[in-house]
């Protein structure tokens, strides 16, 4: 597996223990769906989280959650719409991204709540 890989699946891990540490309750990890794919599916009382983890070495270019893309928003949306009627759930559906930077040893993790709404 090429190295930015590894680096993904580390800001990964961060964002579940991150979830794990707050009370929520991990129900998927890189669910698929058609072309599309759901970093992490998390509860928290009564809403589903549907989680887009973006990790970064640096924020020369941006912020990690700069670059979630319109494309990844509607993919996202469609396989959210997907996993709720599959599993015949009835909860809100939220959107988040957990932003996983580096910074020199060290990793920083921000909590996007409701980052994009959908319609």
């Amino acid at each position: 597996m090429a190295s930015h890989n590894d680096f993904g699946k580390k800001g990964e891990l961060l964002a579940l223990e991150y979830l794990l540490e707050n009370n929520y309750k991990i129900v998927e990890k890189n669910w698929r769906y058609q072309k599309a794919e759901i970093d992490i599916i998390a509860q928290k009382d009564s809403t589903l989280v549907i989680a887009e983890v973006k990790t970064r070495s640096s924020d020369y270019y941006g912020n990690p959650q700069d670059f979630v893309s319109p494309k990844k928003i509607n993919l996202l949306v469609s396989a959210a719409d997907a996993y709720v009627l599959r599993n015949h759930l009835d909860f809100e559906v939220r959107f988040d991204i957990i932003a996983v930077l580096k910074k020199s040893q060290t990793f920083q993790i921000e909590h996007i709540k409701d980052a994009f709404l959908y319609f």
